[in-house]
């Protein structure tokens, strides 16, 4: 078993640390303050460590931690986590690629598709991700993955009003005549057939 470490800084005394707890509003610090507090009346390390809900050696750490940076280093600090793939500078630039669009005569395809975000990432970025964080980096952007239908990009225009406006007055016609037509073979005769009904039964009365 390793030596205890000794507790080199002497700017508080044991009571200054408990009263320093009191006004601390980070629960991980009052531990650790009154953990220290305890090493310094004199109580063992492993009891310090038991009555502040910590181990040995997490109390051996802290006291590292309070001779270099003193009670400001047993604040609790954030965990930023893993450091992400892409730069912001690289995340405003794949943003601008997916709202360009791709270019069918260079990247192959007419709309973008997670596995080809992908691709063109470990291309310019030297970064492998799968689809799924591909997707969650789109969502995060702001981005959707539903893209609108393709089109050929060979594609008239002229010739796709040309062809509505020479089907749309037929197709118009048809669909009208048909319409009436069936409409009077519907209710002319039921209503002609429930008037004789009418005039039979006034009659038989």
């Amino acid at each position: 078993m390793g030596q205890p470490i000794t507790i080199s800084r002497k700017d508080h005394t044991a009571a200054e640390l408990r009263t320093r707890a009191v006004s601390s509003r980070d629960a991980g610090q009052i531990r650790r303050l009154l953990a220290i507090g305890l090493v310094l009346d004199g109580v063992s390390r492993a009891q310090a460590a038991a009555q502040c809900g910590m181990e040995r050696q997490t109390l051996r750490d802290w006291v590292h931690r309070y001779n270099a940076e003193g009670v400001g280093g047993l604040r609790s600090r954030r965990r930023t986590g893993r450091t992400p793939r892409l730069t912001p500078v690289q995340k405003a630039k794949l943003k601008a690629l997916v709202i360009q669009g791709p270019d069918p005569a260079v990247n192959g395809v007419v709309r973008w598709r997670c596995v080809d975000l992908c691709s063109e990432v470990a291309k310019r970025f030297s970064v492998t991700v799968p689809e799924r964080t591909m997707g969650k980096w789109l969502r995060a952007l702001g981005l959707t993955r539903l893209q609108p239908r393709p089109f050929h990009p060979n594609k008239d225009a002229a010739a796709q009003q040309a062809f509505k406006k020479r089907m749309a007055r037929p197709v118009c016609k048809c669909f009208l005549r048909s319409d009436l037509i069936s409409l009077r073979q519907r209710i002319r005769p039921v209503s002609i057939a429930l008037a004789k009904m009418e005039i039979r039964a006034s009659w038989s009365s």
